[in-house]
């Protein structure tokens, strides 16, 4: 439609089902790739990606021509079937059902950026629930601890 503009960006959290560390760093990098190519196909702009072993972080200048559940659903499920046919885990691999999806200015891409390629650095002193809770706080997203990732105390940061 002529005269109509939108500028938007979306940081994306999910994790891996039972937050198992499953992600592996010799195929990180790929799978990161593969989700790039994904975002990138829907006219969404890939800004940074970073995987963890137990969750993944997205940030997108997102296209409003489809929505977010779209496209978390397509993410989620052609990644998910990818990594099942390349053999890449050695163990069941399966996303946990639910993210996050928060919003932020063009004044906060840099920060953010930086944030999200510094995750193996920032989870060597922080961990994912911890990081999770702030997100939604600082977001004033009322929720309940319920519904909220799974997450298991002893699993390694």
């Amino acid at each position: 439609m002529a005269n109509t503009y939108t500028q938007c960006y979306f940081h994306l959290v999910f994790a891996v089902k039972n937050r198992d560390a499953l992600i592996a760093k010799d195929w990180k990098d790929e799978v990161e790739k593969y989700i790039t190519g994904i975002v990138q196909n829907h006219k969404h702009k890939m800004l940074a990606i970073y995987s963890m072993p137990d969750h993944i972080h997205i940030l997108i200048g997102y296209n409003v021509n489809q929505l977010i559940p779209d496209l978390i659903e397509e993410i989620k499920t052609s990644s998910n079937a990818w990594i099942k046919q390349k053999r890449l885990s050695k163990f069941r691999f399966e996303w946990q059902k639910g993210y996050g999806a928060f919003t932020h200015s063009h004044q906060q891409i840099d920060v953010v950026v930086k944030y999200i390629l510094s995750q193996e650095e920032h989870h060597k002193k922080r961990p994912f629930k911890e990081e999770y809770h702030e997100m939604l706080e600082k977001n004033e997203i009322a929720f309940e601890q319920e519904y909220l990732f799974e997450y298991f105390d002893d699993i390694n940061e």
